[in-house]
């Protein structure tokens, strides 16, 4: 009979190890609480438990225990570390202690475990309701100048987490955080400035064993959304060492590499001016197609596997990295609205370099510009020997993907509605405008004319045109180019889109600006695209481009 292993999630994180897990003979027993889970067809067994469920699991886990044996249990990629600990521990299975695991599932115990270590982490105050932010002393004092972030301290994926520059600021974004902690509690720390990084580590008997260092790609203040990261960084080996140093010191002071523990560590650190800074540690695996995808492609070593064999009680071997290859994920956004159609699918997965696609959205999806990390619309990995390589494979893969929007949605409309025109005017803050103007392209932009709709079902359409705007350097959310931009629209539109001067009707050469009048040569019912369509553009990429011709002009 097979050796059995529980593993907790059957989401698309948690693939890789049930894959393996039956590579190396095990018969894998998955928990989810979703019968629905996209893994739970991989399994041997499955069984629907809700792992927030201690008990549950280990009674469950006990039932296995006592008919027929069980070799271990783990996760990876879910935040569920502590009720794998807490199973472990009561049925004397390999693991590493309950109340470390709740060191590095809470984050206000983590803080205070750093703290009391004296190692580099931000200051931080816990609360359990937003008056508390009256009564308090937060970090840097009530007079402080300093931005905060909040977060809740159990949760992952960037839920509930941002930066707050304000005391109104601050009283929003803890609302926030409450409504996402399982626990009710958050915690308010100072913000840290500098590039992050995040690295994972198989523990083994007081044994800390790097598996990766990555740079992370964070974006769209004030949320941290990871627009991707890339294997391994490419920082200088002697801060390398200084940021692994300090996550071993973390590790330790965690309660998570003692004489008989084993698992998995998992840490997001800044580098700031001051030095390596400490953001979280956590007692498992990466998720985020880290340690599943990432790492082995560019080291060729599959962590996941060494984390399975000390689940089950045996020390993990070969974990020196066999190549020195580059990987790459990158992530493919949305504004809000409902998904129409995608596509550029097979071009992405046709993309040199590409190993892996993964969609999150389908036709009929609601999609939202990302406040967390568990709201993108899909990622791309790339692998190749040389890093640039690999990074212009994810980038030109992700900007393959093109999202048509329903023109039915208002969602959208509301979206665009925020583009604010004037030339001093600066955008809202969040969501930010896809194309980010300055003073000159804003004034140049409202000299543009106007035109009404023509009234008419799929008229002639004609582009006026923004020269200055389409020389410009500037990209969108995803890297794409004006004139990027604006072949995704002719693509997904259907129409070629001429540009055209009103007073002569001829093609632009980009050097004549166009007058306000509607050139009399043209029939009634074609259609001038002026500065309505580019204010879409501007503020919602190729999609707002789109999503306007389609009410404006095609008449859906």
């Amino acid at each position: 009979m097979k050796e059995r292993l529980i593993i907790l999630g059957a989401g698309v994180m948690q693939g890789p190890v049930i894959r393996i897990a039956k590579e190396l003979g095990f018969f894998t027993v998955v928990l989810d609480g979703s019968s629905n889970a996209p893994c739970v067809s991989l399994a041997d067994r499955f069984e629907q438990i809700d792992l927030k469920d201690r008990e549950g699991i280990e009674n469950f886990a006990r039932s296995l225990q006592n008919s027929g044996g069980l070799g271990g249990i783990m996760t990876a990629g879910t935040d569920f570390s502590a009720s794998v600990a807490w199973a472990a521990e009561r049925l004397g299975l390999p693991g590493i202690p309950y109340e470390a695991a709740l060191n590095a599932s809470d984050k206000s115990r983590m803080r205070n475990c750093f703290k009391k270590a004296a190692l580099p982490s931000p200051e931080f105050v816990t609360i359990s309701a937003a008056r508390d932010l009256e009564t308090l002393s937060l970090p840097g004092g009530q007079n402080r100048q300093a931005p905060l972030v909040i977060k809740p301290v159990d949760n992952m994926g960037g839920r509930g987490c941002r930066r707050a520059d304000s005391q109104a600021e601050l009283r929003e974004a803890a609302a926030d955080a409450l409504r996402f902690s399982r626990s009710g509690r958050a915690i308010v720390e100072s913000f840290i400035e500098g590039p992050e990084f995040s690295v994972d580590a198989i523990v083994y008997h007081g044994e800390i064993i790097i598996c990766g260092l990555a740079d992370r790609h964070i974006f769209f203040p004030p949320y941290f959304i990871e627009m991707g990261h890339t294997m391994p960084t490419a920082i200088a080996p002697e801060k390398q060492e200084v940021l692994l140093e300090t996550f071993r010191a973390g590790i330790r002071a965690l309660g998570l590499a003692g004489r008989e523990s084993a698992g998995a560590a998992k840490g997001d650190i800044k580098l700031s001016p001051q030095g390596p800074m400490i953001g979280e540690i956590a007692a498992r695996l990466s998720g985020g197609y880290m340690s599943g995808w990432t790492y082995p492609y560019s080291s060729g070593i599959e962590p996941i596997r060494a984390a399975i064999l000390v689940a089950a009680g045996r020390r993990p071997e070969n974990l020196a990295p066999l190549k020195t290859w580059t990987s790459a994920e990158r992530a493919f956004i949305s504004i809000p609205g409902t998904v129409k159609s995608i596509s550029g699918i097979d071009a992405a997965r046709n993309q040199s370099g590409v190993k892996d696609l993964f969609l999150r959205i389908a036709e009929g999806s609601g999609v939202s510009f990302p406040e967390n990390n568990v709201t993108k619309c899909g990622n791309i990995i790339s692998a190749a020997p040389e890093r640039l390589s690999a990074v212009e494979s994810a980038e030109t893969a992700a900007r393959s993907i093109l999202i048509r929007l329903d023109p039915s949605d208002t969602e959208t409309a509301a979206f665009l509605s925020a583009f604010e025109s004037g030339p001093n005017a600066a955008g809202p803050a969040f969501p930010p405008d896809a194309f980010q103007l300055d003073a000159e392209l804003r004034a140049a932009f409202s000299r543009l004319p106007e035109f009404p709709p023509s009234g008419d079902h799929n008229p002639p359409v004609y582009l006026i045109p923004f020269p200055e705007f389409t020389a410009s350097k500037l990209t969108d959310y995803a890297g794409r180019t004006v004139k990027e931009s604006l072949e995704a629209v002719r693509n997904l539109s259907g129409l070629s889109l001429p540009e055209i001067l009103p007073e002569t009707g001829k093609v632009s050469d980009n050097k004549r600006r166009p007058l306000k009048t509607r050139p009399e040569f043209l029939e009634a019912p074609a259609a001038l695209l002026g500065r309505s369509f580019w204010a879409a553009l501007i503020r919602g990429g190729y999609q707002g481009a789109v999503y306007y011709i389609d009410r404006q002009v095609s008449g859906e």
